[in-house]
């Protein structure tokens, strides 16, 4: 048996590049919804954080569900 190291090396780099992305997305959608709590504290509206944080858990998801169906498939 032969090991291919330089496409296990590429595998690894991008799984590494696309796990720190979603964890990325991830956190920025956790910081808008901190900012909505804070500008309702606040009196105010952050009708964007919020919108931007659900387009972060959407990407998050998405990128989830193009992985499963690349294992699946």
């Amino acid at each position: 048996m032969k090991i291919d190291w330089a496409a296990l090396g590429s595998v690894f780099g991008v799984s590494l590049v696309v796990t720190v992305g979603v964890v990325a997305l991830f956190t920025l959608g956790i910081m808008g919804l901190s900012r909505q709590e804070r500008a309702a504290e606040q009196g105010g509206s952050a009708a964007l954080a919020v919108t931007g944080a659900y387009a972060c858990f959407a990407a998050c998801a998405a990128a989830v569900a193009y992985g499963i169906s690349l294992i699946v498939a």
